[in-house]
Parts: C-alpha cells; sequence; structure tokens
C-alpha cells in the first residue's frame, strides 16, 4: 500500500504515534487498518484525545485498551485469503450444477429480490444482524451494496441461485475493494432449505473469479459466526484479526 495511502499522527514532540487508513462508517470518520508506531506511547490514550467519536479499526489488544475507556465494540473480525494461482480451485467447482430445481443466474436482480433471503439468513440472534427495520436494511445494507457503495463494484464472479419460482434464495456477492477482489456477502434463506447451498454459489463464484484470471480472494468473517468454517474448509486462510470500535465522545 502506498505510503500517500496513509494518514500519520504526531504528539506535540512531533514523533509519529500511529497511522491508519482514512474512510467513513456508520457515519462517522473510520481510522482502518490502524496501527501504532511508537510502542512506548499510550496508544489508546492518545486515539481518546486525537479521534474522539470516531470508529477504530485495529489489533485485539488496543481495541480491547479502548473498551476499557468505554469506547463501544462494532465488531470483532478475521481477515482471509484464498490463493487461486499458488491453489487454483478444484475443476468441479465451475459451473457445477445446482442441487434439483435450482438455477445459477448473474447477481443483476433489483436488492428487493434479494431482500428477503438476505434479511433471513442474519435474523435476529445472527452475529451479523442489522438491527434497524427492513427498509433500513433495504436501503443502507443490501441497496448499497450492489450499487457499489458499501464496499466496491459488484464483480461479474458474483452469482445467485433462484428457485423454480424466480425467487433468490441464495448468493455469494463479490466486490472490488481497492482493486482487491472481496467476498462481500454469502447468504442462504435458512427457512427455504438448500442446506449447503451457500457453499455451492461460494465455490461458483472463487472458480469464475479464478477462471478470469484473479489472483486471489479476500473476505472478513465476525468472531463467532459459523460461516468461518466453511471459509476455512474451502482453503481460505486466516490473514489477521482485528476489533473496530467507536472511541468514545
Amino acid at each position: 500500500m502506498a505510503e500517500a495511502d496513509w494518514v500519520v499522527r504526531y504528539d506535540g514532540g512531533g514523533t509519529p504515534v500511529l497511522r491508519y487508513q482514512q474512510g467513513e462508517r456508520e457515519g462517522r470518520p473510520w481510522a482502518d487498518l490502524l496501527e501504532v508506531l511508537d510502542g512506548s506511547a499510550d496508544a489508546a490514550g492518545f486515539i481518546r484525545a486525537e479521534l474522539p467519536g470516531w470508529v477504530v479499526s485495529g489489533s485485539p489488544e488496543l481495541g480491547q485498551r479502548l473498551v476499557a475507556d468505554g469506547a463501544t465494540v462494532l465488531r470483532h473480525a478475521h481477515t482471509f485469503r484464498r490463493d487461486l494461482r499458488a491453489d487454483p480451485p478444484p475443476a468441479d467447482w465451475a459451473g457445477a450444477p445446482l442441487r434439483e430445481g435450482l438455477r445459477a443466474v448473474p447477481c443483476d436482480r433489483a436488492p428487493e429480490e434479494l431482500f428477503e433471503a438476505w434479511r433471513a439468513a442474519f435474523a435476529p440472534g445472527h452475529v451479523d444482524h442489522f438491527p434497524g427495520d427492513d427498509a433500513q436494511a433495504l436501503s443502507e445494507r443490501v441497496a448499497t451494496l450492489l450499487a457499489g457503495r458499501a464496499v466496491g463494484p459488484v464483480l461479474p464472479s458474483s452469482v445467485l441461485a433462484v428457485d423454480p419460482e424466480d425467487r433468490v434464495v441464495a448468493g455469494a456477492i463479490l466486490t472490488d475493494r481497492d482493486g482487491l477482489p472481496w467476498v462481500a456477502e454469502v447468504f442462504r434463506h435458512p427457512l427455504r432449505g438448500y442446506r449447503g447451498l451457500g457453499a455451492d454459489v461460494l465455490r461458483r463464484a472463487v472458480a469464475d473469479a479464478a477462471a478470469r484470471g484473479l489472483a486471489d480472494v479476500h473476505l472478513v468473517v465476525s468472531e463467532g459466526n459459523p460461516a468461518r468454517r466453511l471459509y476455512e474448509s474451502l482453503d481460505f486462510l486466516l490473514q489477521e484479526t482485528s476489533l473496530t470500535v467507536i472511541v468514545p465522545e
């Protein structure tokens, strides 16, 4: 990552204390990928003074110190990567037929067509459940994702599964995040059955990404999400763990 992409914060004596990628999250300024540069500094205290009200994503140890000082946890997550060149997907992942009655289609449907399955997949009690009402969830999560405003443009390797009534029952949505392919969502409508369908559509999406010449695919999974076992079974390897918090005002 180019040095110009980093924001560096200095203490009163001109010593660099931390650096991060600046963005926006939850309507707040966001210090993503935050790294502490001065190991002797009170980094948590520096962040409370310099970044009040910000969202901060960094090491779990730093996040826990901020939480002890009143910060609110947004997400405890793990980043995974699958190398598509050194470890290409098995041949049978590409274009493998879905179970009887289902069809694989491009991810070019309206947000409303994906919403029922997506919302059911992340129902109350799921670690990634969106707590707002359905209208908020549709506009702030699904619509922004498909429009490319949440993570980045949707990639053509994305795939949806539809049933005989042409209803979306599952999907794997890949996006371009600053030049890197990311699995933004994998979901399956649990009330319509088809156990294992999430893995099926993800295999197809990963195989298509490899066929298009992409070098790798990345994803983030929340702590406590059972989907982590699926990703590990498909040879996604853990890269790092982070804790995202809201710094007290």
